[in-house]
Parts: structure tokens; sequence; C-alpha cells
């Protein structure tokens, strides 16, 4: 049976630090709301504003598959894995932190603000050894269709983590629309309107909407005005 979890935009817990205006789509740091722990094997989506020249400074994690998509301005990454890079618009970034990790990220630029969905799944196995991959992608791939961004498996499109979760984006002109099909039995997909107006199995949703549907193989989505947004196809038992 279809179940539908719906998160408007103004529901999600918010944490504005000034350096950082943080919007939480599920509890973290000092918001806890214990019906918005996770969603399936989805523990974190951030939706961050970084301001110009700020950022995290070095910090932890273990056991933890964390994808990072940026969607304005640039954002600086260092970690103890010996990587520096800068990924932007339009690059997809993972870290399995696995036995452990620690890493920084911040806005290299003096003059613009940085904006950034910062994603954590729970993987499929612990103490992995730590890995760092980043990509870009190119934007023009996702308009009017689907295109994958992230698998479990390194030789399909996108980047690949350690756990069965496929990640999709699209960028639709008003009237497109789509059917997906879930990529493994038992998943449910979490998806993340970025900016417009979407139908996705009879649930509108608006800029900065989620909704989360399980017990379904089929998503039927309609773009009712230019939209963007991700679907992240993730283990609801892991």
């Amino acid at each position: 049976m279809e179940n539908i979890v719906l998160h408007k935009a103004e529901s999600r817990g918010n944490a504005n630090h000034g350096w950082l205006n943080a919007y939480h789509s599920f509890s973290f740091a000092s918001w806890y709301n214990p019906d918005r722990i996770q969603f399936g094997a989805l523990r974190v989506l951030n939706d961050d504003t970084i301001a110009a020249g700020m950022g995290f400074g070095t910090h932890p994690h273990d056991n933890m598959e964390i994808i990072t998509i940026p969607l304005e301005g640039d954002l600086a990454h260092k970690d103890s894995m010996g990587n520096t890079e800068i990924i932007k618009n339009g690059d997809i970034q993972v870290m399995s932190a696995g036995t452990g990790v620690q890493h920084s990220e911040f806005n290299p630029n003096a003059d613009q603000q940085t904006k950034l969905l910062q994603i954590w799944l729970f993987p499929n196995k612990r103490n992995v050894t730590p890995r760092y991959q980043q990509i870009t992608l190119d934007v023009a791939d996702r308009h009017n269709k689907l295109s994958q961004i992230l698998s479990p498996n390194a030789d399909d499109e996108g980047v690949w983590i350690h756990q069965d979760a496929w990640f999709n984006m699209g960028n639709f002109d008003a009237g497109i629309t789509a059917e997906y099909k879930i990529k493994k039995e038992g998943n449910g997909v979490y998806a993340f309107v970025l900016k417009g107006n979407v139908t996705i199995n009879g649930q509108e949703l608006n800029s900065r909407d989620a909704v989360g549907i399980s017990g379904t193989d089929t998503l039927n989505i309609k773009a009712n005005s230019d939209a963007e947004f991700l679907l992240m196809d993730i283990p609801m038992h892991y």
C-alpha cells in the first residue's frame, strides 16, 4: 500500500547563525523533531546558504555516506585523506566516511554566497575505508528528463556510494511529465523540489517542499511550472 509523508518547506527546522542559514528536513544539531528523524536510510537533508568567506571548520564523521550538491557559488573542501578541491554548481561530491574522516568546507568567495544541499545516508556496510569522489555533470542532461547523479555502482552514471540508492535530478519545463520506476523492491523515494511546482503521485509540491513515498513501484511526475527537483530512491529497511 502506498504511503506518503509530506514535508512542506515551512515545516523544516531552521538555524540562522549569520554566516550559515541552514534548513533541516530531518532532526539535526539543535533542531529535534521526533517525527522527523529519517526517511529510510536518509538521515540528513540540509539546505544550506553559506555567507561569503565563511564555512565549517574541520570536523569528524564516521559510518555515513555524505553527498554534497552545490546549487550556487563555490565550496572549498579539504579533508584528512589529502583532498583539497573546489566544487560548484553542476558538480556532485561524495565521501564515504567509513572508519572515520575529518573535513572542512568553506565559501572561498569574498563577494557571493554559496548554496548547497548536504545529504547523509546510512551505509549498507560499516567501517569501510574512507573514500572521496567528485565529478562534474552536464546540467543540460536534466532538461525535460531525469538524469542519474548517484547509484550503488561505480560503472553507472554519477557518483557511487555504499548503499542501494539512486539519485536523479530533473529540470523540467512547465507541462512536462515523466514516469520513474523505483530501482529496487522495498525502496522508497524522497523527492525534494528545488524550485517550481511539481505534482508527484497526486501530491502537489512547491519550492523546497518534499514528499516521501513508499509502498509503490512507480512515480508519476508532472511539472506544473518550470521546475527543478531531486529524487532520492533509497532503502526503507537497511
